[in-house]
């Protein structure tokens, strides 16, 4: 039953998650407080882990939570869940390229889904900011999460205004941040 419900679960994600990847958060923030497969938490954490492996991000968080609630066939069944629906709209679409090529319907239809897009990356944004900067059920002088707010800050410096480390590979920053958040968690910085 479970696999059936991870199916459904991601195949709803798949359907309506336009956008890429990010666009994916804000239904997986609503899979967790509805299943309870993952907290939170662990959606962020999930969220560094996708972004820092190889592969598109939304694919990856599925493939994480069903193996996190199911194991290897829960990996397998989430991912599928989530990329059918694209898989199924791609055949549909390549055998009427030639109809939707010209249609005035379908371009509106894609020039309204942009900034439905754009919105839903851009509320995924301040979900991952809200999840890593700010604990909502933490006291009110413990809100911030002011050791990640300097991080986030640091790195913000270093690839848009220091000249010297601004041209320097995504992956330099990602494995630095996992440095320190190893630090962090090891020695209680």
């Amino acid at each position: 039953m479970i696999y059936v419900q991870l199916f459904c679960a991601f195949f709803h994600t798949g359907l309506f998650a336009v956008g890429g990847g990010l666009a994916t958060i804000p239904f997986l923030k609503h899979m967790a407080e509805n299943t309870g497969w993952f907290t939170q938490t662990q959606l962020a954490d999930m969220i560094a882990v996708s972004e820092s492996t190889p592969g598109p991000m939304g694919v990856n968080m599925a493939t994480y939570v069903g193996y996190t609630v199911a194991g290897i066939p829960g990996a397998v069944t989430a991912t599928v869940g989530l990329i059918t629906p694209s898989i199924i709209i791609i055949l549909i679409i390549a055998r009427f390229l030639v109809k939707f090529r010209t249609n005035r319907i379908v371009d509106s239809v894609f020039y309204g889904l942009r900034p439905a897009s754009c919105a839903m990356i851009a509320a995924a944004g301040i979900s991952v900011v809200s999840l890593a900067l700010v604990d909502l059920k933490a006291p009110i002088e413990e809100l911030f999460q002011w050791k990640y707010i300097v991080l986030a800050a640091v790195i913000l410096a270093l690839t848009r205004w220091i000249k010297p480390t601004k041209k320097l590979h995504p992956i330099v920053f990602i494995a630095g941040s996992a440095v320190v958040g190893i630090l962090y968690g090891v020695f209680g910085i």
